[in-house]
């Protein structure tokens, strides 16, 4: 109510302050950097392990625990790791510090890898490493499962008519 009563007493002031307002506006919105998907430095080594025939249990045991230790004392700039044990699958993401160098990381973890592989059980697949960063990863992912041969060829039909 006060805002209506100044505009009123003093137009003189609400013009002035109307243009200012105008006039700065450009020079603001130059100034201010934008980006709708900045850049995030926390890089991320994931590695994957197959081995089937073993439940969660037995596998994060037998794995993924030994493999995470032995990740601490090998692998430098460690932030956390993290780990998703599943039916014959074992995921472990490790983060690293920010602006810690990836390559190197990377080199460690396939030098431990590959070195841990014959201490595994036997028909250990050697692991998938992916290297990517908190700005890489998709916005939105998407899948699905055919569960049997014939949804597989009733889709390829389906999909081979449009």
């Amino acid at each position: 109510m006060w805002i209506v009563r100044v505009a009123l007493d003093r137009p003189y002031i609400v013009v002035v302050l109307a243009l200012l307002i105008l006039l700065m506006s450009p020079v603001v919105i130059l100034r201010t950097p934008t980006d709708i998907f900045p850049n995030i430095n926390i890089p991320v080594i994931a590695v994957a392990w197959q081995y089937t025939g073993l439940n969660p249990e037995e596998l994060e045991g037998r794995l993924t625990s030994v493999y995470e230790r032995i990740l601490t004392t090998t692998v430098d700039n460690v932030e956390h790791i993290e780990s998703t044990t599943v039916n014959g699958e074992a995921i472990v993401k490790i983060f690293l510090q920010p602006n810690a160098s990836l390559d190197t990381a990377n080199a460690q973890v396939t030098a431990i890898s590959q070195t841990i592989l014959r201490q595994l059980p036997p028909g250990t697949l050697p692991p998938l490493i992916i290297n990517y960063g908190a700005s890489s990863v998709p916005k939105t992912t998407g899948k699905f499962r055919l569960k049997s041969v014939r949804t597989q060829f009733r889709y390829r039909d389906l999909r081979g008519r449009h």
